[in-house]
């Protein structure tokens, strides 16, 4: 019988995610949605539609409510920028 190693949900951050993770912290991101998580970045929609939700599954970004709100990083995200 064959075994896997499951696969982290969240594995390492591309150079876009430590990107995107910069622009939250610089307070220039809007998130909002809740099943669907859309991310804007300078007001616009950020082309790789699946990195908002990404960060926000990872506990990167503070899941957003229903309408269009300030992004935030939370503590973990914070200290992953802190360490980089």
């Amino acid at each position: 019988m064959t075994t896997t190693t499951p696969v982290p949900a969240t594995g390492p951050l591309s150079h876009r995610d430590r990107s995107v993770l910069r622009a939250v912290g610089a307070g220039r991101c809007q998130v909002s949605g809740r099943a669907a998580v859309v991310l804007l970045i300078d007001g616009v929609r950020c082309s790789d539609q699946f990195c908002g939700p990404r960060l926000v599954r990872a506990g990167l970004i503070a899941a957003p409510g229903p309408g269009a709100a300030a992004a935030r990083l939370t503590a973990s995200g914070l200290a992953l920028l802190a360490a980089a």
